[in-house]
């Protein structure tokens, strides 16, 4: 890319393996808090602590709802900050204490609570840990484009992001199947191994955190400060507005929302299918989360070939419905009597071989919708004349917690309709119990599948569209005659500070 396609490019050095390394890990955080909330949260209060899953669920609607008023604030806040260490670091340095505070508190309720103070105290926990969630997520996420403007060059920054976020949320889940909540410890339906599960969590989300803003931090220098104005209560909501009205956003804003809330109830769903639908112990279990992580790391890298191949939108939708096909199928053959009963040796290596497939059609797809977000970024600032990555990634953030939100509000409501109680021990579920519940996921997974792949068909951004925009933002900055970033130099350490360059 050239000086007159971007103009922070030109006095910009390439990214170094170290860069990418450690923008990408700060993920892992968010790994931790979703696979976390997606894997035990549920379980947790409802079979751990005595909580009933409908008030479960109905907490963690609440924050969603809350999320979805406080993120697009942060994203615009964080677009439009000035500061001596640029618009995203002093929001990713801030969330790292409260963050894993709040994570740690969530998961040692005091003993002794009713159900109405259970579920304050839940509430408030994950309010904070959902507010400076986003306070280091949604400016980490909006540094991507940043710092990659190219097409797939950003495709590829993405899946370092996404293979820290996904690995370290499986490599987490998996310590606690194996080692905080052994079954020889009483398993995930007892509360003792997750006193010192969410402290091992809590410290690992404050390190990655540090680590990633640290570790971009030279990069500073060479990222746009916006334009130094006075921002009323009226103009920033007027602009959240007109960002978000664009066609291809509003129809991703969709599309990964309903999307996101059908995969958090997969994956809010999946321990209570394995423990009571497929019988398995923890030991079966943690081999399906370890075979995961290669499954994670497959999916990393044939996004950005698929991207390429056929187009990200097109890419998006192959591996959307094949992996709705391939997640349903097994429980489908089960409710038809073609799969075996559970004593048979066949059922795990199925279940095993779905989960390595599924796990890598669904990153790959993790992948490509943030990338797809990402080429929004310059259509939107032809439109509005502001880079508005902060706000348009609130999104994105937004679609994480829908994961841990309205999926797992939609698991435990499913669990409610069949007749789940508080502390239901394994082996006395009735079968009709278990084939209401395979019966009631099938539809509400796939039909919430179907109905988000029609929206990101709508999606209009191409490659050769986001390259025509590229090009006629450089002759915009061309013709402002803009050069080196306005930022305090003084502020950053001598060696990062740049020389006077002027495009």
């Amino acid at each position: 890319m050239n000086a007159a396609q971007d103009p922070a490019a030109a006095i910009a050095p390439p990214l170094t393996l170290r860069h990418r390394l450690l923008y990408g890990v700060g993920s892992a955080s968010t790994g931790i808090k979703t696979r976390s909330f997606t894997a035990f949260l549920l379980i947790f209060y409802n079979q751990a602590v005595g909580l009933p899953p409908a008030m479960v669920a109905t907490v963690i609607l609440i924050a969603t709802i809350y999320d979805s008023i406080v993120d697009p604030i942060i994203g615009q806040v964080s677009d439009n900050f000035r500061s001596r260490i640029g618009r995203r670091h002093p929001f990713m340095y801030a969330a790292a204490v409260p963050l894993a505070v709040a994570f740690y508190l969530l998961w040692n309720p005091p003993l002794g609570f009713s159900h109405g103070q259970l579920f304050v105290y839940m509430l408030a926990c994950l309010l904070v840990v959902r507010t400076f969630d986003t306070f280091f997520e949604l400016p980490n996420a909006a540094l991507g484009p940043e710092l990659a403007p190219a097409y797939n060059e950003r495709t590829k920054l993405i899946s370092w992001r996404k293979a820290f976020e996904t690995c370290g949320g499986l490599l987490m889940v998996l310590s606690g199947y194996r080692y905080f909540m052994a079954e020889s410890a009483g398993g995930v339906t007892e509360r003792g191994g997750y006193s010192l599960y969410a402290l091992v969590a809590a410290s690992m989300i404050f390190i990655v955190i540090i680590a990633s803003a640290a570790g971009t931090h030279d990069r500073i220098v060479y990222l746009r400060q916006p334009p130094e104005r006075k921002l009323t209560f009226r103009t920033t909501f007027s602009e959240i507005f007109a960002t978000l009205n664009n066609a291809s956003f509003v129809f991703m804003a969709i599309a990964g929302m309903i999307y996101m809330a059908a995969i958090g109830a997969r994956a809010a769903m999946e321990v209570y299918f394995y423990l009571y639908f497929w019988a398995f112990d923890q030991d079966q279990i943690a081999i399906l989360t370890i075979a995961q992580v290669p499954g994670s790391l497959v999916g990393v890298l044939i996004a950005p070939p698929l991207a390429a191949w056929l187009g990200k939108k097109r890419a998006t939708l192959l591996v959307w419905f094949s992996a709705m096909v391939v997640t349903l199928l097994p429980l489908a053959l089960r409710v038809v009597d073609i799969l075996p009963s559970n004593d048979h040796w066949i059922v795990f290596p199925v279940l095993l071989v779905e989960n390595v497939v599924t796990q890598i059609l669904l990153i790959a797809g993790a992948v490509l919708v943030p990338a797809m977000i990402s080429d929004i970024v310059e259509d939107s600032e032809l439109k509005t004349g502001r880079r508005s990555e902060g706000l348009l990634f609130s999104a994105d953030n937004l679609f994480r917690k829908f994961v841990s939100g309205i999926g797992v509000f939609v698991a435990g409501m499913v669990l409610s309709a069949v007749g789940f109680s508080m502390k239901t021990p394994v082996g006395s579920v009735t079968e009709r119990q278990l084939d209401s519940l395979a019966l009631l996921y099938i539809p509400i997974y796939g039909g919430l599948i179907l109905i988000a792949m029609i929206f990101v068909s709508r999606y209009r951004i191409s490659k050769e569209l986001h390259e025509e925009n590229l090009r006629r933002l450089g002759e915009k900055y061309a013709a402002a005659q803009i050069g080196t970033p306005a930022i305090d130099e003084q502020a950053l350490p001598r060696e990062t500070r740049p020389n006077p360059v002027h495009p």
